[in-house]
């Protein structure tokens, strides 16, 4: 009897109704002969809840009004704990054998980060006894057991990660997420009504996908699936007869065309720092201590030296780091020793990806023609061997998501 790993996000368990149609789900297949882990989302808002909660109960105190990150964990955690334990009972009132694990109980080992943990270990040699026997499994998601025996939780969207790795750790044959969409669209689809679902998609398109600005899955459960060749198959708890899309290796899609897809986030800053020594060193004085921050830089140019002394660089990162990553420049100011700066959030991202891109020349200078066409500026380019990203300004996110996705011949006939 195959094993199979289920995950339930938030709007498919947001009330006992939802959560009786899960239960459907589960039976089902259960009754054809699939051994069966469910991995459970809080229900839809109770997250948000929590987190409101925490920071309320934090400036209540005479701290700074962050919360202490493990107890953070602990309120956090439970909206998950709530989930898995009415779905276990569900599934007993419909004569299913199931019962509840949370994180500690499997246990799924994580690093120590509050917060964002990332998964180590997941032993879980007891709850593999308990499915061979024919019992359901309900796992809580998003949450693991730090060191010290403290409750962990993997940041938000983490129950897809928790899915992953329970599902590679079980052995599953394969992981299907049931979320509220029916698949991986070639963009998305309230801006591109043409857009199309993929039957497959490849580990490193979904993954930069995911990274560059798609919602359907959790980067780091990408990152899982694709290191232990789990095959994932995201597909719509409503409509669960689609058919969905399924995540495999490249060597498993057949056609693979120059561009699979077109991904956009509005969730982007853009820095310049002006007349910047041009010596050794001063790329790491910038940097260090944007890292020491916690800012995640993404995308950098530098522009050609005029002089040979000083130059203009130009990086960005989240709108929500943007205070962060400025002052840690001002306060190294000295450090690097730049003229003034410069920012704006009114920028956006646009990204081509598709594993076709390597054996297809000229992709990349499609995209720009298209762009020029429609008269948008490229401020910034980064790539890599399977995309192609852009910044521009944010006023024209749509215009080029458009364009491109007709340029690439990605619209629905």
């Amino acid at each position: 009897m195959p094993t199979i790993a289920m995950k339930f996000g938030g709007t498919s368990v947001a009330d006992i109704e939802r959560i009786r149609h899960v239960a459907g789900l589960v039976k089902a297949e259960v009754e054809r002969g699939n051994k069966v882990a469910v991995v459970v989302s809080a229900m839809s808002g109770e997250t948000n809840k929590l987190v409101a909660w925490t920071n309320d109960a934090a400036k209540s105190s005479a701290n700074t009004g962050i919360p202490d990150q493990r107890e953070y964990d602990v309120v956090v955690a439970a909206g998950e704990q709530i989930t898995a334990g009415l779905l276990a009972i569900t599934l007993n009132a419909m004569g299913v054998k199931a019962r509840s694990w949370l994180g500690w109980q499997v246990p799924i080992d994580t690093s120590a980060v509050h917060g964002s943990a990332r998964i180590e270990a997941m032993p879980a040699a007891g709850m593999k006894r308990a499915i061979e026997s024919g019992e359901v499994a309900v796992v809580a998601g998003f949450q693991g057991v730090a060191p010290g025996a403290r409750i962990s939780t993997l940041g938000r969207g983490g129950s897809d990660t928790s899915a992953v790795a329970v599902a590679a750790g079980i052995g599953a044959v394969r992981c299907d997420i049931y979320t509220d969409v029916d698949g991986v669209y070639t963009t998305d689809p309230r801006i591109v009504p043409k857009a199309r679902r993929l039957e497959k998609i490849a580990y490193e398109e979904m993954l930069e996908m995911a990274s560059l600005g798609a919602k359907v899955l959790q980067t780091r459960s990408v990152e899982i699936a694709m290191l232990h060749r789990v095959p994932v198959r995201v597909l719509s708890t409503f409509t669960p007869d689609v058919g969905g899309t399924l995540l495999c290796d490249e060597e498993d899609i057949v056609e693979k065309k120059p561009v699979t897809g077109i991904a956009y986030s509005r969730d982007e800053a853009k820095i310049t720092l002006h007349k910047v020594p041009d010596k050794p060193g001063v790329a790491s004085a910038i940097f260090s201590p944007l890292a020491d921050a916690g800012v995640n830089v993404d995308m950098i140019v530098q522009n050609v030296s005029e002089d040979g002394n000083t130059t203009d660089l130009t990086f960005t990162c989240t709108r929500g780091e943007l205070n962060r990553a400025l002052a840690a420049i001002e306060t190294h100011a000295k450090d690097i020793g730049y003229r003034d700066v410069t920012h704006t959030a009114d920028v956006a991202k646009v990204s081509i990806i598709g594993i076709g891109m390597r054996a297809h020349p000229g992709v990349a200078q499609t995209m720009f023609r298209t762009l020029s066409e429609k008269g948008i500026n490229i401020q910034v380019i980064s790539t890599s061997e399977i995309k192609v990203s852009v910044l521009i300004a944010e006023e024209y996110v749509e215009l080029a998501v458009r364009a491109l996705h007709s340029a690439y011949e990605l619209d629905a006939a």
